[in-house]
């Protein structure tokens, strides 16, 4: 994980010298770099069962746990009140039983790359306090999840998560620091996305498909460096 996050962050740096000088910050400049620390906040629920071959009791629901991660943030102003942002982070979590299941591991290390691209609009002027609203595309990237303890419990030797595309909603505000484009940058998206998760016993056997809701709340604080 730190090893993708700090490959977004050369990368994001090598697009920031080419598009201007190093020294050259600017309040009204058009590409804007923002380093965050990240809570993600999923859901998780199951909306549906789809094959049960393993008996879940009646009742059994999921929850995904919350992480906290870096996030780097790339924007570029098309305007001075429009701009398009894309993100970069790897967020990891594990996926539990509520109801008769409470506390049984379904999912493990569930790694999520969410690839976003959300078009803003800023009000305020440059160089001053920008409010901003925001929306956009994402697209859920499952890597490297495995079953939980319980899951394994019952059979289930390998696990699989959909990708699956979504839409994200963004609100936030840039506070300046100083005159050369240094801001404060708070940041809440709301994220609308259903995927499917799919258990497989050793000979293969697809024995439990269930559909969930996913829907975190991604609340993100830091330093923005416009140029």
């Amino acid at each position: 994980m730190f090893k993708s996050i700090l490959s977004c962050g050369v990368a994001a740096m090598a697009l920031s010298l080419a598009a201007a000088p190093a020294h050259a910050g600017s309040s009204d400049g058009q590409l804007q770099i923002k380093v965050l620390g990240t809570a993600v906040l999923p859901d998780g629920k199951i909306t549906s069962v789809v094959h049960d071959g393993i008996g879940l009791p009646a009742g059994t629901q999921t929850e995904a746990d919350d992480n906290f991660v870096p996030t780097l943030a790339i924007e570029y102003f098309v305007t001075p009140q429009v701009s398009l942002e894309t993100i970069c982070c790897v967020t990891q979590h594990d996926v539990t039983g509520t109801g008769p299941l409470a506390g049984a591991g379904l999912v493990s290390n569930a790694n999520i790359v969410p690839a976003t691209l959300t078009l803003k609009y800023h009000f305020g002027q440059a160089g001053g306090i920008q409010p901003y609203v925001g929306a956009g595309p994402t697209y859920f990237i499952f890597i490297d999840e495995k079953p939980g303890a319980a899951a394994r419990g019952l059979g289930a030797t390998r696990q699989q998560m959909n990708d699956h595309f979504g839409v994200a909603l963004q609100a936030g505000v840039d506070v300046p620091l100083n005159d050369r484009g240094m801001a404060l940058s708070l940041d809440a998206k709301r994220y609308f996305l259903r995927t499917s998760a799919h258990w497989f016993a050793a000979n293969g056997t697809e024995v439990l498909t269930t559909r969930h809701r996913i829907d975190p709340w991604v609340l993100s604080a830091g330093v923005a460096f416009r140029f």
